[in-house]
């Protein structure tokens, strides 16, 4: 048992998928607080489009 332990303790197998999980989740992270604030001037675009569509079809009618 002692034996065991003392092996899976050095190994270092499992090492870069724990890597690879961080650097997963940093790029999550980051790409959702780029998309939070780019949220606000993509909507900001949208209203302005809407408006103008709705003022066109307003004068067209």
């Amino acid at each position: 048992m002692k034996n065991l332990l003392k092996r899976f303790m050095q190994d270092e197998s499992g090492q870069d998928l724990i890597e690879y999980t961080l650097l997963l989740a940093f790029v999550a992270l980051a790409s959702a607080s780029l998309f939070l604030s780019a949220g606000g001037s993509i909507s900001g675009i949208w209203n302005s489009g809407s408006t103008q569509l709705a003022n066109a079809a307003t004068s067209a009618s």
